[in-house]
This record gives C-alpha cells, structure tokens and sequence, in this order.
C-alpha cells in the first residue's frame, strides 16, 4: 500500500480527538485536509456529515479575519522555507467567540524528491490551566510561565530554574528544541497577543504596550514594525479598513521559492482519492 493511502487511513484517527485541530494546505495555502475538530471549530459540522467539502481549495482568507489570515499566510511562508513551528503557545478562537490558549505545531511536508509541496499543522486546546504544555518535557513549566506572564520581565536565568538547569543549557537546549531564542521565542508571542488587542480592543497604544510586556511605546513600535512590517498605528487601521496583505505588497520571499520552477502540481487529494506527491508526516 502506497504512503498516501496509509496516511489518509490513518488521519481518520484525528476525528475522534475533540480538543486537537489537524490540517493540510498545499503551497499556495489551499487546504487539502482537515479533521472534523477544524469544521466544529469553524462551524462547518453542523450537519454532522463529518465530510470537509466546505473546507478543501479554500483558503484562510475564506476562513478567518483578515489580519489572522495574514499570520496564518506568513506561517506558511516560513514553513515553505524548510522551518517548523514547535509547540508555539497562542490564542485561538473558538466557535463562541473566546479565545483559549492552545499549542501549534507546524512542519513542511515534501515530496519523494525532497521538495517542499505543502505544509501540516496541528493545535491542541489548553483546556485548564494546570494542563500540560508540552507533556514528558522539561519545557512545559517554561512555555506555563511565558503564557502567564508574557506581560512582565522574564529572564532566561528565571526560565532556567523553571527547567532546573543552567542559563547555558537552558539556551542551547531551547534554541535545539525551538528553532528560536528564549527571547525570540517570548517577543513573538507578545507580538501575536498584541496584534490581537490593536486588532480587536479599543485600548490605546500606550495600554497595548504596557499590557503585552514592553517598556514603553516607542520600544513597542520600533519591535512591532520590525516584525509586522508597519507600525502598530498602521496596522489597526490597516484592518479597520478591511485591507489584506497583498493590498500592501507581496508577502516576503523565502527559500521556498527557489523550487518554484520545478515545484510540482498542488498538494491535493481527500479521502476518496490519492497524490503521489505526498509524504506523509
């Protein structure tokens, strides 16, 4: 049996986990697969068909508000670049409107060439406080504090001592399981709840600063802009209007496009049928 086939058999075992959202996107960000968690999550379930017809060749932008899709597309374009995304605490939103914390992880998926076609991700929805990040793992005491105190200093000597080693371990170890800084790691999680709160409060610039952990405001938008690519000025009443990213320029380059020439049809299929360019994760 091919490796496809084996993965679509499998993915089904994804439909019976309520708390975990699992999904497919080919490399221009079409969704290919998702598991019933994503429809309830964006309350395509209603009928119970468990089928996501409603879901495959669309994209975030046909799913979600535009500065979340904006992200999502900016994710995508990391993970086409060969990066992943590993146990990444965030808010969510669920079909009520509230958003909970959760864990995302995101890897690129590739051919039997070892190009990149596409790109998987999984999140898992903290349901109580006291749940467990990252199970099994000496992190999962760090990642609880940066969730509950993303807004106050934190120190990498303090992070340390949560995961009972030296400052020296501490960093390297992170930096191997995370792609990422402890620093880096903590600054683009203020970033997120940030452009969260310009996005969706009505709070001054001053009080979104304070309130995600910097300084002060100018301190706030010169790291703002440096992520986001415009003040946080800018970006409020950027989506105000409504605007998407490609009415700003194009969303940067990454080394995935050095493929685009040879880069293979879109990553696509569903439970009734099958891709050979697929691997399955």
């Amino acid at each position: 049996m091919r490796r496809h086939q084996q993965f679509l058999q499998l993915a089904e075992l994804f439909d019976c986990v309520e708390d975990v959202v699992v999904w497919v996107k080919d490399r221009d960000g079409r969704y290919c697969w998702v598991n019933r968690a994503f429809l309830i999550n964006y309350s395509l379930d209603e009928h119970d068909d468990r089928t996501s017809d409603d879901v495959i060749g669309k994209t975030d932008y046909d799913l979600s508000p535009d500065f979340l899709a904006d992200q999502f597309r900016l994710d995508d374009e990391s993970v086409l670049g060969g990066k992943r995304i590993v146990d990444r605490i965030e808010q969510v939103v669920q079909p009520d409107g509230q958003a909970v914390w959760s864990v995302t992880n995101k890897i690129p998926l590739v051919d039997d060439r070892g190009d990149v076609v596409g790109t998987a991700g999984i999140t898992r929805k903290l349901v109580s406080p006291d749940q467990a990040i990252a199970p099994g793992s000496e992190f999962g005491p760090v990642l609880a504090h940066l969730r509950d105190h993303y807004h106050t200093t934190i120190t990498n000597g303090r992070l340390a001592r949560l995961a009972h080693m030296s400052v020296r371990a501490f960093e390297r170890k992170f930096q191997a399981v995370f792609h990422l800084t402890p620093q880096k790691y903590l600054r683009k999680l203020r970033m997120r709840m940030a452009s969260r709160a310009l996005v969706s409060t009505g709070q001054t610039l001053a009080e979104v600063a304070a309130g995600c952990g910097f300084s002060d405001q100018s301190h706030f938008t010169r790291e703002f802009r440096r992520h986001f690519g415009r003040t946080p000025r800018a970006y409020r009443e950027h989506y105000a209007r409504g605007d998407r990213a490609d009415s700003a320029g194009p969303v940067p380059k990454t080394a995935a496009d050095a493929q685009e020439a040879t880069r293979p049809s879109p990553l696509s299929f569903s439970p009734g049928e099958t891709s050979d360019g697929i691997v399955t994760l």
